[in-house]
């Protein structure tokens, strides 16, 4: 926190001595590296406050979450995602962090499905497969943007026909809010005028001790007795397993690097770590609690609620300390844990799975809560 405040001040004196007026967000962003034109759209950084003085920052570049800043067990404001200090640092070094992923999140195999009789051919870029709606998804989008409160945000995309291969013109929306029980409430939507698939996500890269350290202290709770195992591509096999034995059995809180090396077991081995979708009990419940993150260091927690069958647990085994992020951290590997609530990996090519079809006159409708407490 110390670290944070002092690296704010010193803006503010830049900025004073250069006779700009700046603005500085709680978690130490400037908004004015936020504000600039990608692709012809403007874009710019959204600051949500509640009552209790949580942060949220939003850039409606990939429709983001750039901040979270949220007390710890001693009071001390804490920002618990990675992310970068500007939009040319989101650009020069790619990543999903804190996207609003679409069209697709997570992988269709070989970027190819059939709907209604056509096959339709997808990007390739992961493993062969298409990762995310393609390497130009909805992450490198901008959104247009509409503050309507203080802890209100509306995000909109239009995907045109065609986009990355889907078909269809797609209207998506994204509705986040930052309500007074210190929870992000998260509402996706989306309307076509052809036979599409969609699937939709919040891509935030957590760390509840603020510091972008290992996660391996971080204690995991899945309420699911089932996952879909993956083949060495990350690809879903189609196969539905049971937790039951196994790594990966987070039914009670355990420590996510308690297993994480365990490549004796081929699924951790295939996946680099936990990345994986988790088949929820709660089967659409979103009163029923999906998943829970603790930090022992900060005893910040965060719970996890849903209406998607599924949530896929990445535990940032990619990250290589290549990435410099926010204040200058560099992300090392397993630096964090995604959170992923979404249908099914590769849905489209398994017809036994939940459908991610959605047709005209339909509406697209997924709700994801990220609950914080201490």
């Amino acid at each position: 926190m110390k670290k944070v405040v002092m690296w704010a001040l010193g803006a503010l004196l830049v900025a004073a001595c250069a006779g700009t007026k700046v603005e500085v967000t709680e978690s130490g962003l400037l908004k004015s590296n936020f504000q600039t034109e990608v692709n012809g759209k403007k874009t710019d950084l959204y600051v949500l406050r509640n009552k209790n003085n949580m942060e949220v920052c939003v850039t409606n570049f990939g429709g983001r979450i750039v901040s979270v800043m949220v007390p710890d067990k001693d009071g001390n404001m804490r920002d618990v995602v990675l992310g970068f200090d500007s939009i040319q640092d989101y650009i020069s070094q790619p990543s999903d962090f804190g996207a609003s992923i679409g069209r697709y999140a997570n992988r269709i195999n070989q970027g190819r499905f059939t709907l209604d009789g056509v096959e339709y051919q997808l990007p390739h870029n992961n493993y062969g497969h298409c990762l995310h709606g393609g390497p130009k998804g909805f992450q490198y989008q901008v959104y247009d943007a509409l503050q309507t409160s203080p802890q209100k945000l509306e995000l909109t995309y239009l995907a045109k026909d065609g986009e990355e291969g889907f078909p269809g013109n797609i209207t998506c929306r994204v509705f986040m809010e930052l309500t007074d029980d210190n929870a992000i409430d998260i509402r996706y939507e989306a309307e076509t005028d052809r036979p599409t698939v969609v699937n939709m996500t919040n891509h935030s890269y957590f760390n509840l001790d603020g510091d972008a350290a290992s996660n391996a202290d971080h204690l995991l709770t899945v309420d699911a007795d089932y996952y879909t195992p993956v083949d060495s591509t990350f690809m879903t096999t189609g196969e539905i397993a049971p937790v039951e034995g196994t790594p990966m059995d987070f039914r009670t809180p355990t420590p996510v690097g308690l297993r994480i090396s365990d490549y004796d077991f081929v699924q951790l081995k295939n996946g680099q770590g936990y990345d994986h979708n988790w088949v929820l009990n709660a089967k659409g419940d979103i009163s029923r609690k999906a998943a829970t993150l603790q930090s022992p260091k900060t005893g910040i927690t965060l719970d996890v609620y849903t209406d998607e069958p599924g949530i896929q647990v990445y535990s940032g085994n990619f990250l290589d300390g290549t990435q410099t992020g926010k204040k200058g951290i560099t992300y090392n590997q397993r630096a964090s844990v995604c959170l992923e609530t979404q249908h099914y990996p590769d849905s489209p090519n398994k017809p036994d799975w939940p459908s991610v079809v959605l047709r005209p006159g339909e509406k697209y409708n997924s709700h994801c809560i990220f609950k914080f407490s201490r």
